[in-house]
């Protein structure tokens, strides 16, 4: 269905844009670094399962609503908005143990079920995303390959297969360096990291907002 050229440039751009610095690398590094690789690695997951949910979007037309209905986009991107801030409070809430730099346990496995729905949602209430993917898939598909949608679906599957790889690795990376960060002299600032964590989630909440 794709020749090998158009697969090339496809999987290139794919490259280059998910390592761009942007709200998900930042909110994926910020869970490694706190909770372990573990964590990292949840979340990554999370993320990249929220590209799939936009890539059906764009391929079934959902996404035109949000470039076409102001009420729409900004009803979503008042849900992101919140979520972030709902973010920021419950880890300034937080016990102090669970707010310390790389903490000395993996998360459990329920702890891992809820850092990737939390990435999900990371990925899914930011309405620019999924105008990313209705603006970005369509270049690579053609009408002279068959039907359209298809090829969405499929680029979008590729594209998310990338984003598995880059951000599982970066998710990983970022465990690494909570545990270097907890036998290191850091490891005694846990008690001021859940402010800074916390300041991360309203950072992105405010770029959310100025979209």
């Amino acid at each position: 269905m794709l020749d090998l050229p158009t697969l090339v440039l496809f999987v290139s751009a794919s490259v280059v844009l998910t390592l761009a610095p942007g709200p998900d690398i930042i909110f994926l590094i910020t869970q490694g670094v706190t909770k372990g690789r573990r964590a990292g690695f949840a979340t990554a997951m999370g993320l990249a399962s929220g590209c799939l949910v936009h890539t059906l979007g764009a391929a079934l037309g959902v996404s035109v609503v949000f470039r076409t209905s102001a009420l729409a986009f900004q009803t979503l991107k008042i849900a992101g908005v919140v979520y972030l801030l709902y973010l920021a409070w419950k880890t300034i809430r937080a016990p102090q143990t669970d707010a310390a730099i790389a903490p000395s346990h993996e998360p459990t496995e329920d702890e891992g079920r809820a850092l990737y729905f939390r990435g999900v949602l990371m990925n899914l209430l930011n309405p620019k995303v999924a105008l990313f993917f209705l603006a970005f898939l369509p270049q690579f598909a053609s009408p002279e390959r068959g039907a359209v949608w298809m090829q969405m679906v499929l680029l979008g599957i590729i594209f998310t297969a990338q984003v598995v790889v880059i951000f599982g690795s970066i998710g990983l990376f970022a465990g690494h360096v909570s545990m270097w960060l907890r036998r290191g002299p850091l490891g005694k600032a846990g008690r001021y990291m859940k402010w800074a964590v916390a300041a991360v989630y309203v950072s992105l909440a405010l770029r959310l907002a100025r979209a």
